[in-house]
């Protein structure tokens, strides 16, 4: 794996254990704001798993990954999805798709962290 896929040890781990990231980009135009998510997928034996009390880590989980853009007025409120634009979006297999898809997007694995730690309304 090279510096520009290597994720941060509690970064990737959240990843495994099915937990979303998210980081803030460039935005279109001012008065707006965006932010990529990443989704892991979410199967069957991760219901089980919940239901029985604990988190299923899945080194080969696939992910989804969507590029948003909020009126930055509207962000904080209810109604944040009011004028919101899915820019683009994508799936990746694995962690290695995903690495490609943060690649091409020009995003680095160090610049996501939790979404609670963010202004993401999602």
């Amino acid at each position: 794996m090279n510096e520009r896929s290597t994720w941060p040890t509690d970064k990737l781990t959240a990843l495994r254990l099915g937990r979303p990231l998210v980081t803030e980009v460039v935005a279109s135009r001012p008065g707006r704001r965006a932010f990529v998510d990443i989704t892991p997928d979410r199967v069957m034996r991760d219901t089980q798993a919940a239901q029985e009390g604990w988190v299923r880590g899945d080194r080969s989980r696939g992910f989804r990954l969507e590029h948003w853009e909020y009126d930055a007025d509207r962000i904080d409120g209810f109604d944040y999805d009011v004028g919101a634009v899915l820019v683009r979006a994508a799936s990746a297999a694995d962690e290695s798709a995903l690495a490609g898809v943060l690649a091409l997007w020009g995003l680095r694995p160090d610049c996501f962290g939790y979404p609670w730690e963010s202004d993401d309304p999602r």
